[in-house]
């Protein structure tokens, strides 16, 4: 047993999110008890969650594992919409964390999520710019000219459909030059300097250091995204699904989730 998380998939398309997560639960302990876990919780914890949760969940599933050891957890980081198909489609993940309340209601419609969803902490978007500015982005006003390359998440997914408030609470109609599956990959196009400025998370711009530079504006207010999780109904380890829920509900999750900018109730 390392306190490493062991697989960590992120960015990836939907169906590489499944086929992925399927290889990293093979050979390893089913939850049966053969870990040696001194709390009785063993085996594998799937967790799928949004893009924008990597640096804080690849923390505290380290946190994890060495609170409860003979548990390996096994990330699936991706778009909030695409990671609810998956597990509308069967997907065997245990807990599931999104970035926005609309894509667990579609999960909990579907029946896949019984249990009542908890939100554990919220986020606001923030500019990203390149280092330097070169697009001389100064507001979100910028967004509606022509001259800058801009990114956007896609509509669909919570990043995406909260660029769409805060546009819509500015009056400002944004000519994006590329709309991305999830936020890191908007975040990618910045560090990459392939567009001159994106609407990310502020955790985003937070995580990115000294790549890119973070511009606030008051919009943000407009459209504060509610993250929440629960396990899944047909969780192939029940026992470390609820342990993994009740540890990011947890007052040391908090001090993660703090650091990295998000807001906590």
């Amino acid at each position: 047993m390392t306190t490493t998380v062991g697989r960590v998939v992120r960015r990836l398309a939907p169906a590489a999110v499944l086929m992925t997560v399927l290889a990293g639960c093979a050979g390893q302990d089913s939850g049966d008890g053969s870990g040696g876990s001194s709390d009785g919780i063993t085996g594998t914890v799937t967790v799928f969650a949004a893009a924008s949760l990597t640096e804080t969940f690849t923390t505290l599933g380290e946190q994890f594992e060495q609170a409860h050891p003979g548990v390996d957890v096994v990330f699936g980081f991706g778009g909030s919409s695409a990671l609810a198909e998956q597990i509308r489609q069967g997907a065997p993940a245990d807990v599931f964390a999104s970035a926005a309340p609309r894509n667990m209601e579609q999960v909990i419609e579907s029946g896949d999520i019984t249990a009542g969803p908890v939100t554990f902490v919220g986020n606001r978007l923030e500019i990203a710019v390149p280092v330097g500015n070169p697009g001389s982005i100064s507001g979100l006003a910028d967004f509606g000219r022509p001259e800058p390359r801009i990114a956007l998440c896609a509509e669909q997914v919570p990043c995406g459909a909260a660029a769409d408030k805060v546009f819509a609470a500015a009056g400002v109609t944004p000519q994006p030059d590329t709309r991305e599956p999830d936020v890191k990959a908007v975040l990618t196009k910045v560090t990459l300097g392939e567009v001159d400025a994106a609407l990310v998370y502020r955790t985003d711009v937070r995580a990115a250091g000294d790549e890119v530079t973070g511009i606030e504006f008051p919009e943000s207010e407009k459209a504060i995204n509610d993250y929440p999780i629960a396990p899944v109904a047909q969780a192939p380890n029940p026992a470390a699904a609820a342990a993994f829920v009740e540890f990011v509900l947890s007052p040391q999750a908090r001090t993660v989730f703090t650091a990295a900018g998000f807001d906590t109730p």
